[in-house]
């Protein structure tokens, strides 16, 4: 991976929880967005090398979409997702510790947006993950 971005957060409950609702399509529908200006419109996951996921995502008010959508280039149950994004771009996201648990996430940005606004998207997207792990 070439000029990443990076995101973390630390979440104070065991990993096997930690990563069921990272990776389970029912709670990825409710986490997975930046504020609640935003909603999931539709979720597939299918956690395996080589098969693919879909993360569609609007704002409630309709002013816009987009759809999440890439490949499983490798998973390590409890400590890795690395996927590439169907426009070509890679992420990495590694699991540390079990309770707590870090997650941090290494991406490839759209080359034509502002850095800063990709990053505090992907850091909004885990804090609102952390507040959703911690009220189920």
């Amino acid at each position: 991976m070439k000029n990443t971005l990076s995101a973390t957060v630390t979440i104070n409950l065991p990993i096997s929880q930690v990563w069921n609702l990272w990776t389970s399509p029912a709670h990825i529908a409710v986490w997975n967005c930046p504020n609640d200006e935003w909603t999931n419109t539709r979720v597939e996951n299918d956690l395996l090398k080589g098969k693919s996921f879909l993360f569609a995502m609007a704002k409630k008010d309709g002013s816009e979409s987009f759809d999440f959508q890439g490949t499983y280039d490798e998973i390590r149950t409890y400590q890795f997702i690395a996927y590439t994004l169907t426009d070509g771009r890679k992420t990495q996201l590694t699991f540390t510790g079990d309770g707590p648990v870090t997650i941090t996430e290494n991406f490839e940005p759209v080359a034509n947006l502002d850095l800063g606004m990709q990053q505090a998207f992907c850091q909004s997207v885990l804090e609102r993950f952390k507040q959703y792990a911690l009220s189920v």
